[in-house]
């Protein structure tokens, strides 16, 4: 489950490589930071609104704070919650990223007095700078929030999180995720290319080993 994500990248740059214009007032609170992307926190997303591309924020979480837990991964697409979400293309978007992390499966001994931690893998596409993960949003009250769509892992992803990734989407299919039917949905909910991906780490920034 991808729960750790970042944006290296200013909003300018979403709006030129998306041919989107803005759907909320930026934030200006210094507690929105979409650089470093956790559960719950507010990121950057792409969704239609009234014909074309909008640049909107949401929380990152599909049910809007009223779980003990938030719901940031989505991979049932049949259960009938998600399928009406999934159906339905003004529900769909696009969360961009540059990066996304999974926790190392084996903790490691630094050597430094301390017990062994799991490290930080962060994965990205080689073939794209800022890509876009496929996702899921709603209104909860007042709150829009979303969930990424997760699939089975690829070869680079598996060694580190066997059971999924989080969909990532080539360029050319953005506008299928967004307007397509379900069945489209279906189709893309696919691993990326492994040839096309890299991966680093493990990193401890806890311990000040890289970050």
């Amino acid at each position: 489950m991808c729960n750790r994500a970042r944006f290296a990248g200013e909003p300018e740059t979403l709006l030129a490589m998306f041919d989107a214009i803005w759907s909320a007032e930026r934030p200006r609170d210094n507690r929105f930071n979409p650089a470093e992307l956790v559960p719950r926190n507010r990121a950057y997303v792409i969704r239609n609104d009234a014909g074309r591309r909008a640049l909107d924020i949401m929380s990152w979480d599909v049910l809007g704070g009223t779980a003990r837990f938030p719901m940031t991964n989505v991979r049932q697409l049949h259960l009938p919650q998600w399928r009406r979400l999934a159906e339905d293309p003004a529900h769909r978007c696009l969360i961009p990223l540059t990066e996304f992390c999974e926790w190392a499966p084996i903790a490691t001994d630094l050597d430094d007095g301390k017990k062994p931690v799991k490290g930080e893998m962060w994965f990205r596409p080689t073939d794209q700078d800022v890509f876009a993960v496929a996702g899921f949003w709603r209104l909860t009250g007042e709150q829009r929030g979303f969930a990424m769509v997760t699939c089975d892992p690829n070869a680079v992803v598996a060694p580190v999180h066997p059971k999924a990734m989080i969909t990532v989407l080539d360029p050319a299919d953005h506008e299928r995720w967004l307007s397509g039917d379900y069945d489209d949905v279906l189709a893309l909910q696919r691993p990326y290319p492994a040839e096309h991906m890299s991966v680093r780490g493990p990193v401890f920034p806890t311990r000040g080993r890289g970050g």
